[in-house]
């Protein structure tokens, strides 16, 4: 049986979005419906969707700032983003493709043409990336599983040590200074501090044993990931 894809959802007209939920089940996405961006990213912090559609005019987070936050942050800047909003004006919709948008769908619209144009992105991401897995050596790491593996063992870790690793990994033989993991990983808000940083970096050292070695400390910087001798 196929996967299904994951729809992520964020209206805050909810007969809307019981309409358009019910609608997408019915083609075989799992829809995932948040009415503002707190709920949303707390959620992206535990499984992360094939897609997102956003309405512009939320409480708190508007999804504008929603979609430049996902594509500033390394784990989510590859999820495609739709907006689905009633704001029609030209400078919307450029506003919107500026903040990263790949398609913008102005209300009132037909649901077959929001299907048609979910699957038309999807399809279009598919066929640029072909693998979330990363490589190095003997270390693997695979973003759809949220798995680690060490001479084919797998490493148990944390969502968080997941994600600092993914990134030192995308980020080989590159400084990372603890102000920009905290940003990339935690940039739409909350109390982190460099101290949590480093915790989560031994954490992350020890249970790969010797090759943790290759995360290295840059003093007073951050950290980096390199296979080269220091």
């Amino acid at each position: 049986m196929d996967k299904k894809d994951i729809v992520y959802l964020v209206e805050d007209d909810v007969d809307l979005a019981e309409i358009l939920t019910f609608n997408l089940e019915n083609e075989g996405f799992e829809v995932k419906h948040f009415t503002n961006g707190n709920d949303f990213f707390k959620t992206m912090e535990q499984t992360l969707p094939n897609i997102v559609i956003l309405d512009i005019m939320l409480p708190g987070y508007d999804g504008v700032r929603i979609a430049k936050i996902l594509r500033q942050n390394v784990l989510y800047k590859d999820i495609p983003i739709i907006f689905l909003t009633a704001k029609s004006e030209e400078e919307d919709k450029i506003e919107g493709f500026k903040a990263g948008a790949d398609d913008y769908i102005t209300k009132p619209f037909s649901s077959k043409e929001l299907i048609a144009r979910i699957r038309a992105v999807l399809n279009r991401y598919k066929k640029t990336n072909f693998t979330n897995k990363l490589k190095v050596e003997n270390l693997e790491l695979d973003e759809d599983r949220m798995e680690v593996t060490l001479d084919g063992k797998p490493i148990n870790l944390t969502k968080t040590e997941f994600r600092i690793l993914k990134y030192l990994l995308e980020n080989i033989d590159k400084i990372m200074t603890r102000d920009k993991i905290i940003n990339m990983l935690w940039s739409y808000g909350t109390d982190i501090n460099d101290r949590t940083v480093d915790v989560h970096i031994k954490h992350l050292r020890d249970k790969l044993g010797d090759f943790g070695k290759y995360i290295r400390t840059i003093r007073g910087v951050g950290y980096k990931f390199s296979l080269k001798d220091e």
